[in-house]
């Protein structure tokens, strides 16, 4: 090993301490594999700090020694963005151990903590609090707030409550060159300039690190209403949604779209999920909240649905009649991914449009992937709400996921360039990271590109944060 890495490592470990500086090849497969097993990397060492000032004091470090840092939370991204290259050049900088509730101040209704708190136990902090922190996905476990502010996640509440973009009121970020932006307001009125904090957000980690953040709170809902709906085709879905939203305007919280496919799939592979209305080919799983404690709302989405059905906009409905019950339903949902994962290999693309040109798109994409990859199935679910599809490809019966995967170019060509015409996005919720670099050149206006890179370059002029993602 040459001396300046010796030297590195070594100052590292003065730094975090001796057994928070992981160098070891078992020690450090856990941060270089990602969780779809996709990319594998390679790491001179994962480096553990304790604090924002400890963070400042390694990117410091690595930035006087021109060493590339890789940020990484949870390390649950889908797009290898928290994985480092092969190169084995890179520091992981796991967050993993800035894990505190910083303050909660109930009555300015906010939160602040630090970046490596798993999502779940910042829902749990609040609701402590008597409050509600509505982001939510299906790797809360696991995932990290900071991680999660970096690729400005979604999840199931986007059309009540935004996405983590909009749940954010300030931010503690270490820039490039180890110094320390605070900028932990918890003002939802600030009108003295560039609003900074929104750069670092959706950046991936490629313009600083986000050590801690002050989030935005809720009334708690105290009425909740759970419903699954059959569905003829999406056209029928879009219009439901419009009746839905007009009958209970803004305490719709989430409306999910499930193919019946995936209704099929999700329960071959754990066959003790619930199967609320066999048979049909689209689903809509609804989720209402109402923060009134005298709320009607569960019989108001009922008479909203019988509505429905009536006008054939729907042609059968279930409602939860317990807390139980509606976690079923959503158990059903959010099992999709990991039955997905576990039934083979499939190509898989995170896509937004506007919600009115979804049917359109399913229709025209179906036929061009059917014309280039005849018997192709199609595992479709996602947030009809705010327009975000997991549009997902499987292998026709009888050909190797493997040997379907190798088509993934072609296939990716088709959906995006429809995605595109219809003035859609490639990345919904997902990030960038590495797999979508090439994504992001070819269907980003130049302009725009060059705007990013400038960005970047004026934020990290030496290219060593997360180097190779995003730009």
């Amino acid at each position: 090993m040459a001396e300046s890495a010796v030297s590195l490592l070594s100052s590292l470990r003065t730094i975090v301490g001796e057994a928070q500086v992981l160098t070891t090849d078992a020690d450090v497969a856990p941060y270089v594999n990602d969780w779809r097993d996709t990319f594998h990397g390679r790491a001179r060492a994962v480096v553990r700090p304790a604090s924002t000032a400890e963070v400042a004091s390694v990117v410091r470090l690595c930035a006087e020694h021109r060493a590339p840092v890789v940020p990484q939370g949870g390390n649950t991204s889908l797009c290898g963005g928290a994985t480092p290259h092969p190169n084995g050049s890179e520091i992981v900088l796991s967050l993993a151990r800035l894990n505190r509730v910083r303050a909660v101040d109930a009555a300015n209704a906010t939160l602040t903590v630090d970046a490596g708190l798993p999502l779940a136990s910042v829902q749990r902090a609040a609701d402590e609090a008597g409050l509600l922190f509505p982001l939510s996905l299906a790797a809360e476990g696991s995932c990290a707030i900071g991680g999660n502010l970096s690729t400005n996640a979604g999840g199931t509440a986007v059309l009540r409550y935004g996405n983590a973009r909009d749940l954010v009121l300030g931010l503690e970020v270490v820039l490039a060159d180890g110094r320390v932006w605070d900028g932990l307001k918890g003002l939802r009125k600030d009108n003295t300039g560039y609003d900074l904090k929104q750069l670092f957000i959706g950046s991936e980690g490629t313009l600083g690190v986000i050590t801690a953040a002050v989030l935005k709170l809720f009334p708690k809902p105290r009425a909740s209403a759970t419903a699954f709906a059959a569905l003829a085709d999406v056209d029928a879905a879009v219009a439901l949604l419009g009746e839905l939203r007009q009958a209970l305007g803004d305490r719709l919280t989430g409306f999910e779209l499930v193919s019946g496919y995936c209704v099929v799939l999700t329960r071959k592979v754990f066959p003790a999920l619930a199967d609320p209305v066999p048979g049909h080919p689209w689903y809509a799983l609804v989720q209402a909240d109402d923060s009134a404690a005298d709320s009607a709302l569960s019989a108001q989405l009922e008479g909203a649905l019988a509505v429905a059905i009536e006008r054939r906009t729907a042609l059968d409905a279930t409602i939860a009649q317990s807390a139980a019950q509606g976690e079923a339903l959503w158990s059903l949902r959010e099992h999709i991914p990991e039955a997905q994962r576990r039934y083979g290999l499939n190509i898989k693309h995170d896509i937004s449009l506007a919600v009115s040109r979804i049917p359109a798109f399913l229709r025209e994409a179906q036929a061009r992937l059917d014309a280039a990859f005849p018997g192709i199935r199609y595992v479709v679910f996602g947030h009809l709400g705010d327009g975000n599809l997991h549009y997902n490809l499987s292998a026709p019966d009888g050909v190797a996921a493997s040997a379907f995967l190798g088509d993934g170019p072609r296939a990716n060509r088709i959906v995006y360039d429809l995605v595109s015409e219809l003035g859609g996005s490639f990345s919904a919720e997902h990030g960038i990271g590495q797999l979508k670099r090439e994504e992001l050149a070819r269907y980003k206006p130049e302009v725009e590109l060059e705007l990013m890179r400038r960005i970047k370059r004026a934020l990290d002029p030496g290219g060593l944060l997360n180097p190779g993602k995003v730009v």
